[in-house]
């Protein structure tokens, strides 16, 4: 089957129109796209993995700092109530762990909180963020990463 994550990992076919956030020793930071939600991001295994049981002990440490500091970063650049985390690796041509963090916003309506907040990713590129605005917000996101 046709990983897209590591098409795009590779450069040969990226998912997100902005750059690529933070760059870990084994994960990246992306921003999905398309998506209905300004600071949809995505932490990606940087080799092809399909299972958590596969990660290495290592792999789960970086991960696990990485969780910790997006969720502030987004909270620091969106002001956000509360930040989704979910790993599902399930979805054709996305068989390669990654993890979805959601900012979620303090007004966000009860239609969309939980896991109904997926409703708002792969929307329609007429609803969804634009390219453009995602790249700048990628762009500010790489300078809060390197603060610290």
């Amino acid at each position: 089957m046709e990983c897209l994550t590591c098409k795009s990992i590779s450069g040969e076919r990226r998912i997100s129109p902005g750059p690529t956030i933070y760059e870990g020793r084994y994960w990246l930071v992306e921003h999905a796209y398309p998506c209905g939600i300004l600071g949809w991001l995505v932490l990606v295994l940087k080799r092809h993995a399909e299972a958590l049981h596969s990660l290495t002990d290592e792999e789960f440490q970086e991960l696990g700092e990485l969780q910790g500091k997006t969720a502030k970063v987004l909270h620091r650049a969106l002001g956000c109530g509360k930040e989704y985390v979910a790993c599902f690796t399930e979805a054709e041509g996305f068989n390669h762990v990654h993890f979805h963090i959601v900012p979620r916003s303090n007004d966000l309506p009860d239609s969309l909180r939980g896991t109904k907040i997926f409703t708002m990713l792969k929307v329609d590129r007429g609803e969804a963020v634009s390219p453009d605005e995602i790249a700048e917000f990628c762009i500010d996101l790489q300078k809060e990463y390197n603060k610290g």
